[in-house]
């Protein structure tokens, strides 16, 4: 059976090291990082996305300050929120969390953010930045995978990593920092996504397997080569009649088969989600100490 790589687990590691390091932040430069979460309408999943993020704030010691506002809010305001927060000295990252209302352009507000502050790391010259090796800030599920295969111990540089999915949150963003000469990456990428022919093909020759499709069961065991190491990053809700709720989370990835194949695999949930909203609470705390002038 693989080993199961736990974020659950590192998570919790990372944020204690966190917790230190803001505990001397504010002991020698009396610094304790802010982050605006604007958050406009009702949306279910999105209320318990931002309570998650909240809570960790809380948890290491970044002071976490909500803009919560009705569906109907205008984008005209929200646009003069962002630049009031852009121009606030005591803000140090703004999150505006997805999806928002129809009414409003997500990338004309993405876009208003100021890349100092871009704590998602979703603005263009974020990208940008990503894309030359710049410093910058990371998106947190790819910064979230890639701190997951190194702290297991799991080399990157010369091995092939398949990706399945392309997204800008994921996928793309992903394929751009481990294919980076640098420490923790150097490693050789490959896509793949819905217009890809053969796929399994593709997927049996990865060292390390990605799969980001938001799809359940996207990758089964024939598509697994043994031994490689395989990340599930989607999260997928099932019907569950044994359930409280009614259902349960699985992943992009057949779980009890390819574990019997692979190396190490990541679970759902508890594998890539909790480190995804921990890399965030790194880059806040990265911008808090750039925008004091702390090395």
């Amino acid at each position: 059976m693989a080993t199961i790589l736990s974020g659950t687990e590192l998570a919790q590691k990372i944020r204690n090291e966190m917790k230190e390091e803001l505990a001397e932040l504010k002991k020698k430069h009396n610094l304790v990082p802010s982050l605006a979460v604007i958050l406009v309408g009702d949306d279910p999943g999105s209320i318990s996305y931002v309570k998650g993020k909240e809570k960790a704030c809380a948890e290491v010691g970044i002071d976490a300050r909500k803009y919560k506002f009705d569906a109907d809010y205008p984008e005209g305001d929200l646009h003069k929120l962002i630049s009031d927060l852009n121009n606030d000295p005591e803000v140090n990252g703004i999150l505006v969390q997805l999806p928002l209302p129809s009414h409003i352009n997500e990338e004309k507000i993405l876009y208003a953010i100021d890349p100092e502050k871009d704590v998602d790391g979703f603005h263009p010259i974020n990208v940008g930045r990503l894309m030359i090796g710049a410093p910058g800030y990371v998106p947190g599920t790819p910064h979230g995978i890639q701190q997951m295969l190194v702290r297991n111990g799991i080399d990157i540089a010369g091995k092939h990593v398949v990706i399945v999915g392309r997204s800008n949150i994921v996928g793309k963003p992903l394929a751009l920092l481990l294919i980076q000469k640098k420490k923790d990456a150097n490693a050789t990428v490959t896509i793949c996504h819905t217009g890809t022919k053969n796929m399994g093909d593709i997927t049996r020759l990865a060292d390390i397997l990605v799969v980001a499709a938001g799809r359940p069961h996207t990758v089964n065991a024939d598509m697994v080569r043994t031994g490689a190491v395989v990340i599930d990053v989607g999260v997928n809700r099932i019907e569950d009649a044994t359930k409280k709720s009614g259902y349960r989370l699985i992943g992009d990835v057949d779980f009890e088969e390819v574990s019997a194949r692979a190396s190490a695999i990541s679970p759902v949930p508890g594998g890539v989600g909790p480190m995804t909203i921990t890399m965030l609470l790194h880059n806040v705390i990265t911008a808090a100490k750039r925008q004091a002038g702390i090395d």
